[in-house]
């Protein structure tokens, strides 16, 4: 399956990057990404980050919402195909359990800054990822909207 070479950024919710972003500086007391000239740029500035970014919604089963270019090479899914995916399948069924823990520990401290798990891509190709920070996304008026997860550090398995 191959990825697409430039970005659909109309995909792309200014209104999920707002939330992403707005809820990482709460938490975190720093920005995801500097140097944004207003929304026209955020979009575009998580797109081309030089980290990992995903998101998935408050659904039963949720599924992944926002994803940037990093994300849709590693995950080697199109931008279309990835933001109707089940955020579950990121992991192989043995990783989902613990996957579901994790997600677990998030909502109860509403972040984890530490993780390391191994995921999979749509060809079947395994990496590990490491210090990857989840956190909780809530609106303005403190309703649950999901979770964002942002990585530097991958490393492909055999």
């Amino acid at each position: 399956m191959s990825t697409p070479l430039s970005t659909p950024l109309s995909s792309l919710t200014l209104e999920q990057a707002k939330l992403i972003c707005n809820n990482y500086a709460r938490l975190f007391d720093r920005k995801l990404v500097e140097n944004t000239q207003g929304d026209e740029t955020l979009v575009e500035k998580l797109w081309h980050a030089p980290f990992v970014l995903l998101s998935h919604g408050n659904e039963q089963e949720p599924i992944f919402n926002f994803a940037n270019q990093n994300a849709i090479t590693l995950f080697e899914f199109p931008i279309d195909e990835l933001l109707r995916l089940p955020s579950k399948l990121s992991a192989e069924p043995a990783e989902q359990l613990q996957r579901e823990q994790l997600l677990k520990q998030v909502s109860e401290h509403g972040y984890i800054d530490n993780y390391s798990g191994v995921r999979i891509s749509s060809t079947g190709r395994r990496f590990r990822i490491d210090n990857a920070i989840i956190w909780d996304l809530f609106d303005e008026q403190g309703q649950y909207q999901g979770q964002a997860a942002m990585f530097e550090k991958w490393v492909y398995l055999p």
